[in-house]
């Protein structure tokens, strides 16, 4: 697939950047978007040199939402069109039930993702940063879900996501106002885990992202797994005992025995790609 809106790169670390590339029009979505998107990190997943996903924006703008031409089409048409074609790509498919839809998918990847929020970010690409594992942002970032002012209701899942990462009653302010808020306030409430100057931002995003591509992927792929599944239920005795049973299983895998050497020589780890066994 021809790549039109979206563009990425991998470095040597295992670094893969994914940047919106509609810097004309502020990186607003479309759902030719949506299908690269679903494309290039179902590559990335697939990618045993890739540790890491760093989603971002061209220029100084996340994205802008939903593009105002299709605003504008959706007011004399009948009905929602999603504009993703039946044969997109379903990355983080089939690992449970409830990650088999847009957006949620990005919690079913074996790779990480971290949200470089580098700019506005309105409307449905709030949902795609919600959905990520880790935010940065910079300080001047402008944050909205702006539907409210639209007519329309909480899109793309932000309703059952945002009460997960912030808590009920600050969803309700930013899902039933609409209003702009600033990056600060949202790090404050949690959605971000850090906000930073501008300067700072690209080095803070590297740092991140350096972290992870550098923990074993097999642990890396197997806890986030364990970390959204335990999320969906409300019994803590069942996320013990499934800690338990891969504690077991990640003991018998390379990565262990890499890790507890490296604590033992007093030297970081060297974790090969990530393995081909099972993962929940």
């Amino acid at each position: 697939m021809e790549l039109k809106v979206t563009r990425y790169e991998i470095d040597e670390s295992g670094i893969a950047t994914l940047t919106l590339d509609r810097p004309g029009r502020a990186n607003s979505w479309t759902g030719r978007m949506h299908h690269e998107i679903r494309e290039v990190c179902a590559r990335l997943d697939a990618d045993p040199a890739v540790r890491v996903i760093v989603l971002t924006g061209a220029g100084n703008v996340f994205c802008a939402g939903a593009d105002f031409k299709a605003l504008d089409h959706y007011v004399e048409s009948d009905h929602y069109d999603p504009a993703l074609p039946l044969e997109a790509a379903t990355p983080g498919y089939g690992v449970r039930p409830e990650f088999d839809g847009d957006m949620v998918w990005q919690l079913g990847l074996r790779k990480p993702m971290i949200a470089a929020v580098n700019g506005a970010c309105a409307g449905i690409a709030v949902a795609l940063a919600a959905f990520c594992d880790l935010r940065i942002a910079v300080e001047d970032a402008k944050i909205t879900t702006a539907t409210a002012k639209l007519g329309l209701p909480a899109e793309y899942g932000v309703s059952w996501m945002l009460p997960r990462l912030i808590g009920a009653t600050r969803a309700a302010d930013i899902i039933l106002t609409g209003r702009v808020i600033l990056a600060g306030e949202m790090r404050e409430w949690g959605f971000f885990n850090e906000v930073v100057p501008r300067e700072r931002f690209a080095a803070r995003v590297a740092f991140y992202a350096g972290l992870l591509a550098a923990a074993s992927p097999d642990a890396v792929t197997v806890a986030k797994r364990q970390l959204w599944a335990d999320v969906l239920h409300h019994d803590p005795r069942a996320a013990v005992e499934r800690s338990k049973e891969l504690i077991g299983e990640l003991m018998q895998r390379p990565d262990y025995a890499e890790g507890v050497a490296a604590m033992r020589e007093r030297r970081p780890p060297q974790f090969g790609p990530r393995g081909t066994s099972s993962t929940p």
